[in-house]
């Protein structure tokens, strides 16, 4: 038996768990812009519900303390890792790779 998605495990609770969210909030907690809720997917401003602590890190994806109202663009672009590599992404200010990092030399060359 697959692993599965395991928000969608317990389809129901996911359901009543998105419409809560949808309710609760309007403005998308990554960007900070306004959630244009009749929006649908895959339209890249429609309303995602994001886990603060992702699933693949261990977060549960049936709490509502874990969840939160983002775009679909936002979502994607935070993926797994944090708020801030995402709030970068969109600012277009790439994060650089450990190799490209000043070299710390030494003494005098």
């Amino acid at each position: 038996m697959g692993r599965g998605n395991p928000r969608r495990r317990n389809g129901h609770r996911r359901d009543q768990l998105r419409k809560r969210v949808l309710a609760a909030y309007d403005t998308c907690a990554i960007c900070g812009r306004p959630v244009d809720k009749n929006l649908r997917t895959p339209h890249p401003m429609s309303p995602e519900v994001d886990e603060i602590i992702p699933v693949s890190r261990g977060g549960d994806p049936l709490s509502f303390t874990n969840c939160r109202l983002t775009h679909r663009r936002c979502n994607r672009l935070k993926s797994n890792r944090s708020d801030d590599y995402a709030r970068a992404r969109l600012a277009h200010r790439p994060t650089p790779n450990a190799t490209s990092l000043p070299l710390a030399t030494s003494g005098d060359w």
